[in-house]
């Protein structure tokens, strides 16, 4: 079965889940981090 509309296949993804807090990992074009803000600033520490 096929998407007739592909912009709805992206609409329906869910958001993507920092693998260390659990929050929603909030994205921008072209980024691949699969960590949250918060988390990635506490390992520059």
């Amino acid at each position: 079965m096929q998407t007739k509309n592909p912009m709805e296949f992206f609409r329906n993804l869910p958001s993507k889940q920092c693998p260390e807090c659990g929050d929603v990992v909030h994205e921008q074009a072209e980024s691949y981090l699969m960590e949250c803000d918060r988390c990635l600033a506490k390992k520059e520490d």
